[in-house]
């Protein structure tokens, strides 16, 4: 009996650029009302009870308390999201997904690593390549794929298999 050859995620899945970009701008957008409902919340508490120090904290934060503050929000949001769905809001309206090298969603440790790697300066600039995947998506062995035509390529690629096992 011949041992099943596992499906591999290819070129022509990749998201484009294009498709990229909007993730990024949409995910974006969706941190800084992620931020703003964090912030209104926390002030909100604050004022309640009467804690004057956080309220001085955050209107007069350094740069490292923003840079942390905001790293804390991209980590929350982008492994939230892809840990439960493989996909954050960006992806779910381009109909794009995270997967693995086999096309399945990627596991826990792997979302982080991604999301980390998304802490590193300038790596946006790492997406300019062709195809069009960033060093998050390279360090992490993972991939941004057309949803649907991974979808039909696998349903393709396994059915091919068993006809193949059954002759």
């Amino acid at each position: 009996m011949e041992s099943q050859k596992p499906f591999t995620v290819t070129e022509e899945l990749i998201a484009s650029h294009s498709q990229r970009f909007l993730n990024w701008l949409i995910d974006m957008f969706m941190q800084v009302i992620l931020l703003f409902i964090i912030l209104v919340f926390v002030i909100a508490f604050a004022e309640a009870n009467s804690n004057k120090a956080i309220q001085n904290y955050l209107m007069n934060m350094n740069t490292i308390g923003q840079y942390t503050l905001t790293s804390c929000i991209v980590l929350l949001y982008y492994n939230i999201f892809e840990i439960a769905f493989a996909r954050t809001i960006g992806k779910f309206i381009t109909q794009t997904i995270v997967v693995d090298e086999n096309g399945n969603a990627p596991d826990h440790q792997t979302i982080l690593v991604r999301s980390l790697c998304r802490l590193i300066p300038l790596y946006g600039i790492s997406l300019l390549g062709m195809p069009p995947r960033g060093w998050h998506d390279s360090i992490s062995k993972t991939y941004v794929v057309n949803k649907k035509t991974l979808d039909q390529k696998k349903q393709l690629f396994y059915a091919m298999q068993q006809t193949a096992n059954n002759d």
